[in-house]
């Protein structure tokens, strides 16, 4: 997959640029969705959840920022990226993430951003069947390309309603349960590989998704 008008657009971020070059933006889309149609054509033989009957264009993100609240006011991302859920890429149900940017392309999946009671939901699955998941994170061939939880959004203090001696806690603190593993831009143009990465990752899924379907 080329990512080469990425790269350009890292450059030349603002509107005269990208309007100028809108076909090159819109390939480089069509492309996507052509690598995320394989993805979902594979995923599907294996999480049952996922729906045959939505394509690439359904999961894709938008390429355009909202800036009203942030400092950086550059109008567009410099990435693709698409998150394969159950029921599409809004609904907050655990999922596969996809990041395509050059030289810094990765898989994600997991639960991100979830609301307070699904946030609870998962922190009490772990707390009563928390063998299960350790025995997940470190199974094979998930921690082949997953090394624990992304830890980049961690409480620092014991989450209300368990004690400061859970055998769990460093799992509980987390406000969001990622995964990822980082990929080359060249593994892009091989589906199975990455297929290989969102399967694994799968059972991790389905226990996220268990605890907060109760």
């Amino acid at each position: 997959m080329d990512t080469k008008f990425l790269s350009t657009l890292k450059k030349n971020n603002n509107r005269d640029w990208f309007e100028t070059n809108k076909e090159k933006y819109l390939a480089s889309k069509a492309e996507t969705e052509v690598l995320l149609d394989k993805l979902i054509a594979g995923l599907v033989k294996f999480d049952k959840r996922i729906s045959k009957d939505l394509t690439g264009k359904d999961y894709i993100f938008r390429i355009y920022k909202d800036v009203r609240f942030s400092k950086d006011k550059t109008l567009y991302k410099t990435n693709m990226c698409a998150s394969i859920n159950p029921g599409g890429r809004k609904t907050v149900i655990a999922g596969y993430y996809i990041h395509i940017e050059p030289n810094n392309c990765f898989l994600a999946g997991g639960l991100y951003g979830p609301e307070p009671d699904m946030l609870k939901a998962v922190r009490q699955e772990i707390d009563y069947n928390g063998a299960k998941f350790v025995k997940i994170l470190k199974s094979k061939p998930f921690s082949n390309y997953y090394k624990g939880l992304d830890d980049w959004d961690v409480l620092k203090t014991v989450p209300k309603g368990f004690d400061k001696d859970n055998k769990y806690l460093e799992f509980l603190k987390h406000k969001h349960f990622i995964v990822s593993t980082k990929i080359k831009d060249k593994d892009l143009e091989n589906p199975a590989k990455l297929l290989g990465a969102f399967k694994a990752m799968y059972p991790f899924l389905e226990y996220l998704r268990h605890a907060t379907e109760k």
